[in-house]
């Protein structure tokens, strides 16, 4: 659903993701455990991002792809000592275990499990996280690389830690058991994090560029498209979709690129973008925010990018860089 009011705890929320810290409570996103000894390989064949190279603590994101590169979900993986975790997207949670159980074959060792409903997870987001993180006992932590995560023990709970807040700002993850949110989302709210809805979080989403299933994320684009070119290995051999991929990167072949639009007036998702009345893109995306509205959407490559004058319907808009994506073909 399209975004159309912010109240001013969401614009407490946000300005504090800018200049303080805010929490939240992404627990309805799903959680997947891979088990036994083939994981890391099994993975690593499913999806773009180099996940044999992971040792236990490290993690990345990665995407969820069709055997003709067409995008699934972007999810985070996390390399465990006996056990990969995923957090993946809420909606696709469900999809997402039907869809690795149909290529776990005969001989391989792997076990899926969905531990969504048995943990829970909080994320920090803005510049004092870094605070309430060694406050927590995680001081070892900060300044690690993205996806790295370090089991601790906050109140005598466990508390995985884990570098990265989802979106594109400093900040970090916690996944813990369900039985212990109340207690460690207090203990975080107790050490000055404002609180963050889900309304917020997808306000700062859309501003940001974190592409989502059914929005940025469906049959119609590819990863590099939406920009996700941190989350794609080119060395690391084949895996669903890799054809497709290398093919596009060799030949730079990208048709189209996700961008940040703002507008003079609400639009509605799925809207037409245009230049000079020609069809040049479509909105995936939209907003109201702190300063207007805002939207996300593909334009055509050929049309251009930042400082672009469009209309979408009936409203004015100017597409602009947004921090999640890359529009840039990495140096190979």
């Amino acid at each position: 659903m399209p975004i159309s009011t912010i109240d001013a705890n969401d614009v407490a929320a946000i300005q504090a993701v800018e200049n303080s810290v805010a929490v939240c409570d992404r627990s309805a996103w799903g959680r997947i455990k891979v088990k036994n000894d083939d994981r890391l390989r099994f993975l690593h064949n499913q999806s773009t991002n180099d996940i044999q190279g992971l040792k236990p603590g490290q993690g990345c994101d990665t995407v969820m792809v069709t055997s003709t590169a067409r995008t699934i979900d972007l999810v985070s993986v996390y390399a465990m000592e006996d056990a990969v975790l995923l957090l993946v997207s809420p909606n696709r949670r469900e999809f997402l275990m039907q869809w690795l159980d149909r290529y776990i074959f005969f001989a391989d060792k792997v076990e899926l499990e969905d531990v969504t409903n048995g943990t829970a997870t909080l994320s920090l987001l803005g510049p004092s996280s870094h605070d309430i993180i060694e406050k927590l006992g995680a001081k070892e932590i900060i300044g690690q690389p993205y996806g790295n995560h370090q089991l601790i023990s906050v109140l005598d709970r466990d508390v995985r830690v884990i570098v990265g807040s989802g979106l594109a700002c400093s900040g970090y993850t916690l996944i813990i058991s369900a039985d212990d949110k109340e207690t460690i989302w207090n203990k975080i709210a107790d050490l000055g994090a404002v609180p963050m809805s889900d309304r917020a979080w997808e306000v700062l989403r859309i501003l940001q560029g974190r592409p989502a299933p059914d929005h940025e994320l469906t049959d119609d684009y590819n990863p590099l498209e939406a920009g996700l070119w941190q989350t794609i290995s080119f060395n690391k051999g084949c895996y669903i979709g890799q054809e497709t991929i290398a093919r596009l990167n060799t030949y730079k072949g990208i048709k189209q690129n996700l961008w940040g639009i703002r507008l003079s007036a609400p639009v509605a998702p799925e809207t037409l973008i245009t230049l000079e009345d020609e069809k040049i893109g479509k909105l995936t995306s939209y907003t109201e925010t702190i300063d207007g509205y805002f939207g996300l959407g593909y334009i055509r490559t050929k049309a251009g990018g930042a400082g672009l004058k469009v209309r979408v319907a009936e409203a004015q808009g100017e597409v602009v860089e947004i921090p999640f994506v890359s529009h840039a073909y990495p140096e190979n």
